[in-house]
This record gives structure tokens, sequence and C-alpha cells, in this order.
């Protein structure tokens, strides 16, 4: 090799880490640009789309929901959320269209503990643009989801005891979370009414939730402050980005019933990519939303082939209820949630339960927790046998916001996670592993919900 010159190694990955820069500092731009589009007078606190609840009769559900929204209880898919819940977005209206946004940025130091744990900084991101429009009777809602961790996770992934699901290097991923992928959805939803209290909807698209699960984890308020996955993510809502989905279904006055056809495949390595395979799993889920606060839902799956690395195919069963309430200077928002998978193969039963909880007080203020039971047959992979344990997750944290405008908020916060464990485990992973996180939030500011 000449001297003077760089080794070819050494070019590449400057060159690799001067594209990831570039990428990074897109996302936070276009994440940012409806913020400061404030100031031209474009952007409307309380705005409404033109399309009324007197427009769309079939909708009504009680009390009247915001025209942008498919639904009072609009979550992620096709799930319900409480009504009630905030919704922090940006929007504006063009020619008929409503324009949406919304999404968070975290910019964090993550320590995980024990023999098995790291210390790494990273940034769990994503953005939400969403475009909509009348169509015949009916409303049409374009949506895509897009995130820049493939780019801001440390490989093999974002650290988290006891986290597993996925590949990194044709190798499971243990005691670590996944990046979402790039396109974590691209997908359409109409939805047209067609009685006093009865409407038909459908929705799907290359990369789309089908109807299995709660909201999930990544809209759901009651998670809004933490940047971890759940350690029964896998269990109860991992089908959020499914590269394939048709779903179709009735809301009859509080109550929804419907059903998916879906990829049940998991995304695999190439997170930029979109992997269209057959619709060859399905799952049906009824829910139910009694009050402005409340909703539930109960649903079932087949997912055929849905792992990478282990043959055969799966079951899944989830249930969950969630609870909003607003409050004078704040809000109050929990899950409670449980998650089976049972492998076909050789007929493993595996249970998670979750309750978490988010608390925002005197405006600026955030306190949350998330307690889980999970059980793990994915920690050691290389073994001979694969043993399910069951493993306790305990998180606390909190959040302040440093800057609230109507625009963007910017927050700074933290959480610590204790552990319980079979004592089978302590030699892996220690006696008592603590882990804690530390980190800058940035999101919307604008509430658009209804009071």
């Amino acid at each position: 090799m000449c001297a003077g010159k760089r080794p070819f190694q050494e070019v590449f990955l400057l060159a690799r880490l001067k594209v990831r820069t570039i990428y990074l500092g897109f996302f936070v731009c276009a994440f940012l640009q409806f913020g400061i589009a404030q100031d031209d007078g474009t952007m409307h606190a309380q705005g409404k789309a033109s399309i009324s609840m007197d427009d769309m009769p079939g909708m009504d559900m009680g009390p009247a929901q915001p025209g942008w929204m498919p639904s009072a209880q609009a979550g992620s898919g096709t799930a319900w959320e409480p009504a009630s819940a905030p919704l922090p977005m940006w929007m504006i209206t063009r020619r008929g269209w409503d324009l949406m946004a919304h999404g968070v940025i975290f910019v964090d130091y993550n320590q995980q503990g024990g023999p098995r744990g790291v210390g790494k900084a990273e940034s769990v991101n994503y953005a939400m643009l969403m475009e909509q429009h009348r169509l015949w009777r009916g409303t049409i809602l374009f949506r895509q989801m897009l995130s820049a961790e493939s780019l801001t996770s440390p490989h093999p992934g974002f650290p988290e005891l006891f986290q597993t699901g996925e590949t990194y290097h044709g190798q499971p991923l243990v005691d670590h979370q996944h990046p979402h992928n790039v396109f974590g959805e691209l997908s359409a939803y109409y939805i047209l009414p067609v009685g006093e209290r009865l409407s038909w909807f459908a929705y799907g698209g290359p990369a789309a939730e089908p109807a299995l699960g709660p909201v999930t984890y990544l809209h759901r308020t009651s998670a809004s402050e933490s940047p971890a996955a759940p350690l029964g993510h896998h269990l109860q809502d991992s089908t959020h980005t499914s590269f394939g989905v048709v779903t179709t279904g009735l809301v009859i006055s509080r109550f929804k019933l419907e059903g998916s056809v879906f990829n049940g495949r998991e995304p695999n390595e190439e997170r930029w990519s979109i992997q269209l395979n057959p619709l060859d799993s399905w799952s049906a889920r009824v829910s139910a939303a009694p009050t402005r606060n409340w909703t539930a839902q109960y649903s079932y799956g087949l997912l055929l082939h849905p792992e990478a690395l282990e043959p055969g195919d799966q079951r899944r069963q989830t249930a969950s209820i969630e609870y909003n309430r607003p409050l004078t200077r704040g809000n109050w928002a929990s899950t409670v949630l449980w998650g089976r998978k049972r492998k076909i193969p050789d007929n493993t039963v595996l249970n998670s339960y979750l309750f978490e909880s988010t608390l925002n007080f005197l405006e600026r203020n955030y306190a949350y927790t998330r307690l889980e039971l999970v059980d793990k047959d994915e920690l050691f992979p290389q073994a001979a046998t694969h043993p399910a344990y069951r493993i306790g997750s305990y998180t606390f944290g909190g959040t302040r916001d440093l800057v609230r405008r109507r625009e963007w908020r910017l927050g700074l916060g933290g959480d610590i996670t204790f552990y319980s464990k079979p004592a089978v485990l302590d030699a892996s992973y220690g006696s008592n592993p603590i882990s804690f996180r530390v980190f800058l939030r940035v999101r919307a500011g604008s509430d658009h919900r209804d009071p």
C-alpha cells in the first residue's frame, strides 16, 4: 500500500459516516419543518378539516370526532385509543386536503446493567405523515410512517436486557431491540357511512398494521414518554409493520368488528426495503369504546412462518384495556395488556402481561411507569434446549418540558429499570442488574383532540 494514503477500509467507513450524518440531518429537518410554518399563519392550533360529523352521520359514536380522523378513537392502523387522549401534531389544510404530521425524536444514553449489559448513545425516532380528502360519500386517509433508526441505533440494535426478536447478521437478537424499518407504514384508510350508526371501512397497503393487538406502543399515549420497547413487544404488537395487509370491517355504534389477511413474516435485516410476500396469515379483532375515556379489544391471529430462524407457525392472542383521563393542566393515560404466543410445532405457550401509565401534570411534567411479566425462551439461542423463563421488568421515569410552545416541545428525562428473574440466570445476568436511560425528547406541540 502506498505511503501517505488511507487504507480503503478507513475511507469506506468515513464515507459511510458522512452519508448517515446527512440522512439523519434530513430526517430531523423534515420532522421540524411543520413547526416553523407557524410564523406564516398556516398552522391552526384548533384547526378542523372541512368534513364534519354532519357530513358523516355513520361515524357518530356518541361525542363528535374531529373531521381529520377516521374515528374519534383513531390510533395506529385501525386500532382504537380513547377519544380523549391527546394527540400532539402539526396540521394545515390545502385545496381540500388536510395535511398532518406528528412523531417523536429521542436522543439518549442507554446503560444496561449486569454482565450482559452495555452502554451506548442512540436515537429512537419516527415521523408520521397523513393526508386526508373526501372521496365519494366517505373519506380517504393516506399514511406514511418513516424512521431513521437503522442509522441511529448502535449495532446490533438498541441495548435492552432480556429483549428478543428478529435477527442481526443472520443470528437471533438477544438483549437488544431491533431498529424499526425506514418505511414503517405506507397505507390507505377509507371509511364510508352506510347508516345512522353504521360505517364500513377498508384499510391496507404494502407496509401496514393488521387487526391484531392493541394500539402499538409507538403510538400509545400511556407509553409516549418512554423510548424503550416493551419486553413483550413480540407477543403483543410486533405486527405493527407487516409488508402486505388488507383489512375490512364494520363500526356499529360503539363497537368495531374487523378482519385482516396479511404477510405474517417479520421484517428482515434490510431495514430500508419493502419485503412483500403472499398474504398467508389472518387475524380478527373486536373493539369497544363505551365512553371517550375507555377502549378495549380482543384479537386473535394465525401467523405462517413469522420467524426468520425458527420454523413453524404461531397463534397469537391479545386483550387490552386503555384508559385516558384529561386533567385541568395535564392528562393521565394507562394500559393493561395481555399477549400470548403459541408455537404450533411444539405447542410451546408464552405469555406476557403489561401495565403502563403516563401522568402529565402541571403542564410541563411527566411521570411514567411500565411493569411487565414476560415469558422468554430465546435468551440462549445456541443452547441444546430452550426453556422459558419468567422475566419481570419494572421501569420508573419522568420528563420535564424545557421548551413548551404551540409548535413543538423539548423535554429532558430519564428512567431506571429493575428486574426479577429465576436464580438460574444469575450467572449470565448478575443477581440484581439495574438499567437506566437519560434522554432529550422532541415532539410536536399542539394537541388535536376535541376536549
